[in-house]
């Protein structure tokens, strides 16, 4: 422990205010997207946009220099590597703040409040035209961001690889376009090959397991099974709260404070399940996230080592786990119980249930063969219009037609295709990506969890996810910011980060899915 009145004591206090004000923030956002009436979306942009002021300001602020500078000057030989990671940290974000209009920053929260009213109305409308200047706007805003960021980069960055940052360090289009050309190389045959087999004539073994049985599950049903896989996983009601909204997400309010919401989708009837799980395994990273040392909250090292990272945990969940046969021999009893009836024909159809292998519209549905190849759509579109001059009111047909060239089918609306996500209303340029990348990371620690733990399915159908949350506890979540995202992948599995582990899982579960039972 610092001694009081030091300067890591000071500096630690000026994080911590800095994290109070920012988990209100996040409290109102939560607020924002599950109880707020619709008609108070204007004041609560303000409300953001002067918090976005106040954090900008103390992470810019004179102050902070001096006591990082202090800090820095403080440090000698002996001084824990943990320690100077920290200030590392802060250093480059302290620039990185600096650089920026604080009235840039107050518009930019402005817009991105703004920019969600207008999409959730937009997109229950199915009006594009109603939703496209605001993205203009948050598009110019945030050229605008990495033209004023490009200063405090450490290496020459373009715009997207600048607004790309925050949510995967040192990530380039470069690295990216390497990482995914595999995927865009090998999953269309794969969907080929479903495809084929569900086109075989129905007397064949092949085309009648391709078959997924459909379930129409109550409401109420959905819910009571989401709570129960939350309580089998841990769920805290002291700690957590979950809640509905429009699109589903993770967000922790402070230390202790953590929530998910999750929603229930006319004809996805297992859609609110996946998505609880997804989420939850979000949440899972958050509280086993490091806090009790020193060096950890609310220093940087207690924070998530990067968005990719973040979604191989919740995948891992999703994917490996509730999506895995054992899981559906485990649970399919609770679904038919629940149901009164069994229209799946046993575990093995409820298991197929849970991996639809067919080109969907709707990305956070999508199954696993397809959903790769939705972020390289997304990627691809985010760099036209950022980087290549496409104009916004290009978006939807430019849209159709890269679905129709990647997945092979074309949404029959807007509301279905460009209005889906909510990350551009908030201008989340750069985000998209880590999405593929979870779906690859998590891959790549699946077999280095398997080499310590055995198969995860035998985990999964003797009931001790604990074992594998243990491993993930003691390999992947202690590690924070001490690393990068593909630093982290080759620490723990002694592999750079590739796309083989990934697409191995899938051929095996393709072969799995469409042989007979």
């Amino acid at each position: 422990m610092a001694p009081s009145g030091s300067t890591l004591e000071r500096l630690r206090s000026h994080l911590h205010r800095t994290r109070l004000l920012g988990s209100i923030s996040s409290a109102l956002y939560y607020d924002q997207n599950t109880v707020m009436p619709a008609a108070g979306a204007a004041w609560r942009g303000e409300q953001l946009a002067l918090l976005a002021g106040q954090l900008h300001e103390r992470q810019s602020s004179d102050e902070l220099a001096d006591l990082v500078a202090a800090a820095e000057a403080e440090l000698d030989p002996e001084a824990p590597p943990q320690r100077r990671r920290n200030l590392q940290l802060l250093r480059l974000e302290q620039e990185r703040q600096r650089c920026l209009d604080p009235e840039l920053v107050a518009a930019l929260a402005m817009a991105q409040s703004r920019g969600n009213a207008v999409w959730q109305d937009a997109r229950a409308r199915n009006d594009f035209g109603a939703f496209a200047p605001a993205l203009t706007t948050l598009i110019r805003l945030r050229r605008e961001q990495a033209s004023q960021l490009a200063d405090a980069e450490p290496v020459l960055r373009s715009p997207w690889e600048i607004l790309a940052q925050p949510f995967e360090p040192d990530i380039s289009v470069a690295r990216l376009e390497a990482l995914f050309a595999p995927l865009k190389a090998e999953l269309p045959a794969l969907l080929d090959q479903v495809t084929s087999a569900a086109n075989t004539a129905a007397s064949t073994t092949a085309a009648a397991s391709a078959a997924v049985p459909t379930a129409d599950l109550p409401e109420g049903l959905q819910e009571s099974l989401c709570a129960a896989l939350l309580d089998d996983w841990g769920y805290d009601p002291s700690r957590c709260q979950r809640s509905r909204s429009a699109h589903p997400f993770s967000c922790t309010v402070g230390p202790q404070d953590f929530r998910i919401t999750t929603r229930v989708v006319p004809g996805q009837p297992l859609s609110a399940f996946l998505a609880t799980a997804h989420e939850w395994g979000h949440s899972l990273y958050e509280q086993g996230l490091p806090q009790s040392d020193d060096h950890f909250f609310p220093w940087p090292l207690g924070e998530a080592t990067s968005m990719g990272v973040h979604e191989s945990q919740s995948l891992f969940w999703e994917c490996r786990v509730a999506r895995s046969r054992a899981f559906a021999n485990r649970w399919h009893p609770r679904f038919r119980d629940g149901l009164g009836a069994d229209p799946w024909g046993g575990a093995a159809g409820f298991w197929r249930s849970l991996n639809p292998l067919r080109p969907g519209l709707i990305r956070v549905e999508a199954d696993e063969l397809s959903y790769a190849l939705h972020i390289v759509m997304r990627f691809e579109l985010e760099l036209a219009l950022l980087e290549q001059g496409m104009p916004v009111e290009d978006l939807p047909e430019q849209w159709n037609r890269r679905m129709r060239d990647l997945l092979g089918i074309q949404p029959p609306n807007d509301a279905q295709g460009c209005l889906q996500d909510i990350h551009w209303a908030e201008g989340l340029f750069g985000y998209f990506p880590s999405y593929a990348l979870g779906h690859l990371i998590s891959a790549q620690l699946a077999e280095a969890m398997e080499r310590r733990t055995g198969p995860i399915e035998e985990c999964v159908a003797e009931g001790q996810e604990e074992r594998l949350r243990g491993w993930l506890a003691e390999q992947v979540w202690p590690l924070g910011r001490s690393v990068n995202g593909e630093e982290l992948v080759e620490m723990v599995t002694g592999q750079p980060l590739h796309a083989d582990p990934f697409l191995t899982y899938l051929r095996q579960k393709v072969l799995r899915l469409l042989a007979p039972d």
